[in-house]
């Protein structure tokens, strides 16, 4: 696996795809800073290498069309002020105009293209595109862990320019041996911790961890599919009635692969899907109708408290219980303090998806994981057992 530190960048120019899609408030000015926060390591390598850096990356879904309210000179201000260094922007990504602009770029300075999207032919990855792309850079670094798993112009199809000058930048790195540790490399015991509301949309995770992990927490909306086919009563909770069978097929395939599945004994039932709602605490399998469980009960937080804490890696994706509501957000907190405290004790921690990811934030969180990934679906797709296109790109010869 190339990485950046496999290149000396002097008197290079390093043609960086960054994942710049960061949100922008009514004033077009960014209120998350992460994802530049993120890049900015791979960026200075370049710079106190004594090269220069033609950032490139996507903002939105302009689906091929100039939108104006994207541009990427919006954000340009912001992402000097993180890097620490001026950032000129070109308005194109490619042709003349943005081939002059990387002409004229010295050694220390960073130059920002213009929305990839603008063009149809990124997301299609045209490889008169890509073609285009690859004259604007001496080596050719990924780094946008957020759009691997797309086979675009800019994250793929480039690469193919570039065959012995491309490399992963330090956060793809990253995010590949985070998922490596606990996919194949990690101290056991391996926990995975699974939340969210559909059995469905996490259904080839589990197929496929099942032989990585020693142990299986199950929480969320999911929850109740599972008891419901091992014949519970689960009153008005979200369930999938369709995917019952499916449930106890994974519960059978867990029990010959030797995995213990930890799925709640007690939950926080009310009486309505509101933050307000009356509330009891009752036997996952005996909620009355006309109430659903929103939250892990308190015995079932101790009995994952006591599996988090013996376990030496550990795999979070997707929250305990509805934590967008303060009333029903202890259980994903509690999640996070015995994750936190087996940290603290030496395990590695890897949160990913996109609603665990933003629990660990709005919790204050990130900083006591291992590591947050930054890419949703690409993360997904790793877990899944995916050879994502923008990795692959970078390790074929």
């Amino acid at each position: 696996m190339k990485t950046i530190d496999d290149f000396n960048f002097e008197n290079k120019k390093a043609l960086i795809r960054v994942d710049f899609n960061v949100p922008l408030d009514g004033d077009f000015k960014v209120s998350d800073t992460n994802r530049i926060q993120a890049a900015k390591p791979t960026i200075i390598k370049v710079l106190e290498d004594g090269g220069s850096a033609v950032l490139m990356s996507h903002l939105g879904r302009p689906k091929g069309e100039r939108n104006p309210d994207l541009s990427l000179k919006h954000i340009c201000t912001t992402v000097a002020d993180v890097i620490g260094v001026q950032v000129k922007f070109v308005e194109d990504s490619v042709g003349e105009t943005a081939e002059q602009a990387v002409e004229a770029l010295q050694a220390g300075e960073v130059l920002l293209l213009e929305n990839l999207r603008f063009y149809a032919e990124e997301e299609n990855g045209a490889a008169d595109f890509a073609s285009k792309l690859s004259k604007l850079g001496d080596i050719y670094v990924n780094d946008a862990f957020g759009t691997a798993h797309r086979a675009h112009a800019s994250t793929t199809i480039v690469a193919e320019f570039f065959p012995e000058n491309k490399c992963f930048g330090y956060l793809l790195a990253k995010e590949i041996t985070a998922i490596e540790k606990v996919m194949r490399t990690g101290e056991k015991p391996v926990l995975a911790i699974l939340g969210g509301a559909k059995v469905s949309s996490k259904i080839t995770i589990i197929e496929n961890i099942l032989d990585k992990v020693d142990h299986l927490i199950i929480g969320g909306g999911m929850t109740y599919t599972f008891v419901k086919a091992q014949g519970g009563q689960v009153g008005d909770s979200i369930c999938e009635d369709d995917k019952m069978e499916l449930a106890l097929t994974i519960l059978k395939q867990a029990e010959a692969k030797g995995v213990q599945v930890h799925l709640p004994v007690d939950v926080i039932a009310a009486n309505d899907f509101d933050n307000n709602a009356a509330t009891q605490t009752v036997a996952v399998d005996t909620i009355p109708d006309g109430w659903q469980g929103l939250d892990a009960g308190p015995r079932t937080l101790e009995i994952f408290r006591e599996v988090i804490l013996k376990s030496k890696t550990i795999l979070w994706n997707g929250p305990v219980g509805v934590f967008e509501m303060e009333n029903f957000a202890k259980g994903t907190i509690a999640v996070g303090d015995a994750i936190d405290a087996a940290t603290r004790t030496g395990a590695f921690s890897l949160v990913g998806g996109g609603d665990s990811v933003a629990a660990v934030k709005q919790f204050g969180f990130a900083d006591k994981v291992s590591y947050v990934s930054t890419g949703g679906g690409a993360m997904l797709e790793s877990l899944e057992g995916k050879t994502l296109p923008g990795i692959a790109a970078i390790i074929a010869s």
